[in-house]
């Protein structure tokens, strides 16, 4: 391959993680569910509920892009792009910098445990809900928590498929006889 083919290569890949990621992370949280998860902050703390529903939509978009993407790369992709992100946003505030890489080594441990009885969705909701101060949530809370991370999860799969496209074999070929996909 050549020096400019493998250019346009690497500019579509970025192209595709940044659609994607702008399409995850664009609409705004609905004020419903920032109102929702306020009430449940210590002392009402509307920015720590605002900033903990944007952390968890963007964990969300790099655990589908990890686990639900045609090729490996979009994942390294994506979190390139979320990276350029966080770097920006910690130019401003270093202590949001600092609040991401947390959340997201408390979001990649819970999908991580192994043998627990809780769904990962479930899983995800109670760092969601932890992040936000709520250190033991109600049954209630837990399924609504739940209910946001699979819509979020949803949302981001509508998301991948838009950007990337979705799979299409053929009916009498295995996938594993199909090779690499070269885009």
């Amino acid at each position: 391959m050549s020096i400019l083919s493998e250019w346009r290569v690497a500019r579509e890949r970025r192209r595709l993680a940044t659609a994607y990621l702008r399409a995850v992370t664009q609409q705004r949280v609905a004020p419903a569910d920032i109102e929702w998860l306020t009430r449940l902050t210590p002392n009402g703390d509307e920015r720590l509920a605002a900033r903990e529903l944007q952390f968890v939509r963007r964990a969300t978009g790099l655990i589908v892009a990890e686990r639900d993407a045609l090729d490996d790369r979009t994942a390294s992709d994506v979190a390139h792009q979320v990276a350029g992100v966080i770097s920006a946003e910690a130019r401003h505030d270093a202590v949001v910098g600092r609040a991401w890489i947390e959340r997201w080594r408390a979001y990649t441990s819970a999908l991580a445990a192994r043998g627990s009885p809780e769904s990962p969705a479930e899983r995800l909701a109670r760092v969601m809900l932890a992040g936000s101060g709520v250190g033991q949530p109600t049954p209630e809370q837990l399924v609504r928590a739940t209910q946001y991370i699979l819509t979020l999860r949803t949302s981001a799969n509508e998301a991948l498929r838009t950007a990337y496209g979705s799979a299409s074999l053929p009916d009498d070929v295995r996938p594993s006889a199909l090779g690499p996909v070269v885009r």
